[in-house]
C-alpha cells in the first residue's frame, strides 16, 4: 500500500502569484535539461523521440568501463592490444585516437582517448579487451541501459557509428546516462572528464567540448555528429554546487552546436535557482515498520535537498512523502524506502529520496505472535 504523509511538512507559501516558467528557444529540434541538485526537468522538447546519438553513444561505453573499475573486475592499468584487422577498419574512421597496430594501451589511455578526443578506434579496442569481441561488450551497454531505465534505447555498437537504425536513443534517456555517470562514478569521472587535451603517439588533439572555455564549471560530456544524426552535444557543468545536464540534437551545423549549448546552458544557470529544503541528515518525516523492533523509522535527507524554481518565482511549495508500506523490516540506515515530492506552481513536480535514518531489526518472536494476533483481531 501507498503511503501519503502530509502533516507534519511545512507548506512553503512564498505568495499567492503563480508565474510561468521561463521559456527557451532554440534551432535544436530536440532538447532537454535536468538539474542534479533537484532532480527538476527545466526544458524538454522532443525528449522521447528516438534518434542516433552518434558518438553520445561512447557515453554508455564509458559507463560500463567505469562500472567494471568500481567493482574491481578492470582495472586502470589492464593494456589491451590493438589488432591489425581493428586498426585497419578504424584507422582514420572518423575521430580516432591515432592508435597503432600492435600499441599496448592501457585502460586509462583509452578512456582517456574516448572521452577528450572522441575515438572511434579507443571505443572498440576497449570493448574487444574488455569482453572479447564488441558485440559481447554492446550486450553490456545494453544490460546498463536497461538497468538505468533507458527503456527507449539501444546500442548495436560501442562508438555510434551509424548503423542501419540499430542504435537509437533519446535526449531523456541520454540525460538520464549522464546523470547516473556523474553520480555513481564521482571519482573517476573528475579523473576523465573535463580534460583541456590528451595526446598518444606523439599526436596532441584539443576536447571537443563546445562549453569548456564559455561556460563556467564545463567538463562532460559527450558530442556527436554523423551526416544521418546532425550535430548534437550532451553537456554538463556545475556552479556553486548546482550540476546541470542538458542534451541538443540535430543540429545542422558545427557553430550552431557551440552556439545553442552556450546559450542553452547559460539559460538553466541563469533562469533558475535551488532553493534549500532540507540540510543532510534532516528528519523529514517517520515511516511505519512491520514487523520490526521498531514501529517506526526516520525519513531523512541523504544529502542537503533542494527544489529548482525560477528566479522570478513567487509562487507556492508544497510537498508530500510516500513510500510503499508499511517497511518492513529489516532496514538498514541509509537505505532508500522513501520519497520527497515537492510541487511548484511554476516548475511542477521534483521528486527526491529519502533514507532511513536507523537500522531497524526483525521483532522477536513474541513480538511477531502479537503483530499478527493484533492483525487477526483487526486490531492493527
Amino acid at each position: 500500500m501507498k503511503k501519503y504523509l502530509l502533516a507534519s511538512l511545512p507548506l512553503i507559501a512564498v505568495s499567492s502569484v503563480v508565474l510561468a516558467a521561463p521559456t527557451f528557444e532554440t534551432d535544436a529540434p530536440i532538447a532537454y535539461m535536468t538539474d542534479l541538485s533537484s532532480g527538476a526537468v527545466l526544458f524538454e522538447k522532443n525528449a522521447n523521440k528516438q534518434i542516433p546519438p552518434a558518438s553520445m553513444a561512447k557515453m554508455m561505453t564509458v559507463y560500463v568501463a567505469f562500472d567494471l573499475v568500481k567493482q574491481g573486475k578492470l582495472k586502470l592499468d589492464d593494456k589491451f592490444r590493438v589488432n591489425e584487422e581493428t586498426w585497419k577498419r578504424w584507422n582514420n574512421q572518423g575521430s580516432t585516437m591515432f592508435l597503432g597496430v600492435g600499441d599496448q594501451v592501457s585502460v586509462r589511455d583509452l578512456l582517456h582517448g574516448i572521452v577528450t578526443l572522441s575515438g572511434n578506434d579507443a571505443c572498440v579496442v576497449l570493448a574487444e579487451g574488455i569482453a572479447g569481441t564488441e558485440q559481447a561488450f554492446v550486450a553490456l551497454m545494453n544490460k546498463r541501459a536497461k538497468e538505468l531505465g533507458m527503456s527507449r534505447s539501444r546500442f548495436g555498437n560501442s562508438n555510434g557509428w551509424p548503423d542501419e537504425g540499430v542504435t537509437k536513443v533519446t535526449a531523456r534517456d541520454l540525460a538520464t546516462l549522464g546523470s547516473a555517470t556523474v553520480n555513481n562514478f564521482p571519482d573517476l569521472y573528475d579523473a576523465f572528464y573535463g580534460q583541456d587535451e590528451f595526446e598518444w603517439n606523439g599526436i596532441k588533439q584539443p576536447n571537443r567540448n563546445p562549453l569548456m572555455g564559455k561556460v563556467a564549471g564545463s567538463d562532460g560530456l559527450k558530442t556527436g555528429h554523423t551526416e544521418e544524426a546532425g550535430y548534437g552535444f550532451t553537456g554538463s557543468a556545475e556552479q556553486k554546487g548546482r550540476r546541470l545536464v542538458s542534451v541538443l540534437a540535430g543540429l545542422d551545423s558545427y557553430s550552431g552546436r557551440i552556439e545553442e549549448s552556450v546559450k542553452f546552458m547559460n539559460w538553466g544557470f541563469n533562469a533558475w535557482e535551488p532553493k534549500k529544503l532540507f540540510d543532510k541528515g534532516t528528519t523529514v518525516q517517520n515511516a511505519e515498520v512491520q514487523l520490526g523492533d521498531s514501529s517506526t523509522v526516520s525519513l531523512v535527507a541523504p544529502k542537503d535537498l533542494f527544489v529548482t524554481i525560477p528566479k522570478a518565482s513567487d509562487g507556492d511549495l508544497s510537498m508530500k512523502v510516500t513510500y510503499d508500506g508499511p517497511v518492513k523490516a529489516p532496514i538498514t540506515k541509509g537505505q532508500p524506502i522513501a520519497r520527497l515530492v515537492v510541487t511548484t506552481a511554476d516548475a511542477g513536480q521534483q521528486v527526491v529520496p529519502l533514507v532511513a535514518g536507523e537500522d531497524v531489526g526483525e521483532a522477536g518472536f513474541f513480538d511477531r505472535v502479537w503483530a499478527g494476533l493484533q492483525s487477526l483481531l483487526g486490531l492493527a
